[in-house]
């Protein structure tokens, strides 16, 4: 918990430099307070008997209303410093997480889960906040309470600061069987929160997939058995965390009873008097009252140090893709070159192995293959969401790892395997790598990708409003968009990660040739499954289990690729392939 708080400001720490003078003030007043409680109550016990004016009463009440209004001033002040410090704190976290995020590897961010990520973005974010405007109110001025008045109740009666001592006994056994029993359940909270996460956010990206395999009821059981054991373990942290009040409150009847009891026969001997008996019980019920708020300040923490951890594992955790300290000038330009690069994902074996092929610029390198051959890990390596475990990959002549991201993909379009469009515009979408593109960039963009016919038809055009995740055109609509996106920025090198599988026979011809007529000096590669969107490139490779097994022309991968030709035979007939 210590660690998050270096996220702190330097404002912020003279505030809690503030918060502590105001709240050692407000102490002072709240004790003097209790004397001026003992001398108004011994000024009326004096009148009663003659012995005072109401005048002095007055001044007396008067006295106490002052210390009483100081005090409330002071707790304003300390509780809106406090806020202002956990705002301050969750922002700079909130800041800090979501950039420690977004320079995380694709491998980083899986091992943690999409789920566990949003919930230490959010909720323990929020847990850890509202901990350090409880800990500011609380932490200094609970001891400082308790350690003043129990001083001020030592020097009253030594008889009376027993039956006080027996209490707070009780009070610190509670609070340790309390975190013995709470803290353990509050780990399994935060990890059941992660996988009601998990389960919510399948449910939302796979709805039409429930849908379509009517798998609502098997969705909605996986959801409750997940949904009732966070709730059973919920239902006991807070049934054990609601034993809290009523037994504080025995506890403080119990002391004040025990006060007025042996402070009767204290009376009565003459060892004390009336006021000094209410004044001694105003001072317990603070010392109780102090030890209280630690007792609740010890409940929170636990929790708070667990949201704290996760928080600090996100934001400790180094990106695996870092940039080159000195960044090597390129010696070419739209050039790729894959050497002997294999690579595997955490745990798993080789998806790739030994690929070697390179290609110039203005060409088009297709590549196709079976199911898990590997295509599509060539592309997340050659935009490095990954760097190969063996082998180096060249762009420009200099190897990805001697030249900065930023480069990079300043270099590099991509169309992802799967269509991915922001809420917003249409025009938002397309202008998604440069906000300064102007309008008639973005509508060639679209013209090539051939979506320009369709956007006219929406309802406001280029403004036309896109849902979250693009949800509201259709998929082969999304794909076109995706792709007037990469080719916008007019890019050096242009990636489809199969691209165009959404699109039918003829809108793929014409978007290729399109891109062939409007990016010749961009060199391209293809991530296919058919044979029609590949047939013209200028190489294709052919993969199978990870390693190239053809490399040529269609045309000659048609004589010497078998692999090669029984995808093509599956697809086309001999006298369409010229066999």
């Amino acid at each position: 918990m210590l660690k998050i708080l270096k996220n702190l400001r330097v404002g912020d720490w003279f505030l809690m430099v503030l918060i502590l003078g105001m709240t050692v003030l407000q102490v002072f007043c709240t004790m003097t307070l209790t004397d001026a409680i003992r001398d108004l109550t011994s000024t009326i016990m004096r009148a009663q008997m003659g012995g005072a004016g109401t005048a002095e009463i007055w001044m007396g009440a008067g006295v106490m209303v002052g210390y009483a209004v100081a005090v409330m001033v002071c707790q304003v002040f300390v509780s809106l410093c406090a806020s202002i410090i956990s705002s301050s704190l969750v922002t700079n976290l909130r800041r800090k997480l979501n950039d420690r995020i977004e320079s995380m590897s694709m491998g980083q961010v899986e091992r943690f889960s999409t789920a566990s990520l949003i919930t230490r973005a959010t909720n323990d974010i929020q847990t850890v906040g509202f901990t350090v405007v409880m800990a500011a109110r609380m932490l200094c001025g609970a001891p400082v309470t308790a350690i003043w008045a129990i001083c001020k109740i030592q020097a009253v009666s030594g008889e009376l600061t027993l039956v006080t001592g027996i209490g707070i006994l009780v009070l610190i056994i509670f609070l340790v069987f309390m975190i013995v029993f709470l803290l353990p359940r509050f780990k399994k909270v935060q990890k059941f929160v992660d996988k009601v996460n998990l389960i919510s956010q399948e449910n939302l990206q796979g709805i039409r997939v429930i849908h379509a395999f009517n798998a609502e009821s098997y969705q909605e059981e996986k959801f409750e058995k997940t949904n009732k054991d966070l709730t059973r373990l919920q239902v006991f942290t807070s049934r054990l965390s609601a034993l809290m009040n009523p037994f504080l409150t025995l506890i403080m009847n119990g002391i004040s009873l025990g006060i007025y009891w042996l402070g009767s026969s204290l009376i009565n001997s003459g060892t004390t008097d009336y006021p000094t008996l209410v004044s001694f019980s105003t001072l317990s019920s603070m010392i109780v009252m102090s030890f209280m708020m630690l007792m609740f300040m010890f409940i929170m923490f636990p929790r708070a140090q667990i949201s704290a951890v996760r928080i600090n594992e996100v934001l400790s955790t180094e990106p695996d893709i870092l940039d080159p300290e000195v960044e090597k000038p390129c010696t070419e330009v739209g050039t790729i070159e894959f050497d002997d690069v294999s690579f595997h994902y955490e745990g798993g074996g080789d998806v790739v192995s030994h690929l070697s092929f390179s290609i110039g610029k203005g060409q088009t390198l297709a590549i196709i293959g079976a199911t898990g051959s590997g295509k599509s890990t060539v592309i997340r390596l050659l935009a490095r969401f990954y760097d190969p475990s063996e082998g180096s990959i060249k762009i420009d002549g200099v190897d990805l790892r001697d030249m900065k991201q930023k480069t990079l993909r300043s270099k590099l379009s991509l169309v992802p395997q799967k269509g991915l469009l922001f809420s917003g515009t249409v025009a938002s979408n397309i202008k998604y790598a440069s906000e300064s593109m102007d309008d008639e960039t973005m509508k060639e963009a679209a013209r090539i990708a051939m979506a320009d016919e369709f956007i006219q038809k929406m309802e406001g055009g280029y403004e036309a409003r896109i849902a979250q995740g693009g949800s509201n055109v259709s998929g082969g609509q999304r794909q076109r968009l995706c792709i007037a996106r990469a080719i916008a920025s007019k890019p050096e090198i242009c990636a489809f990660d199969d691209s165009f599988s959404a699109l039918d026979f003829k809108t793929d011809y014409q978007v290729r040739s399109n891109l062939k007529a409007s990016l010749s000096d961009s060199t391209k590669i293809i991530v296919a499954q058919r044979i029609g969107t590949i047939m013209d490139a200028d190489k294709i490779l052919v993969l199978s289990e990870g390693k190239i097994v053809g490399q040529g022309t269609h045309q000659e991968l048609l004589r010497s690729c078998p692999e090669y030709q029984e995808i093509a035979l599956s697809q086309l007939s001999k006298e369409e392939l010229g066999l």
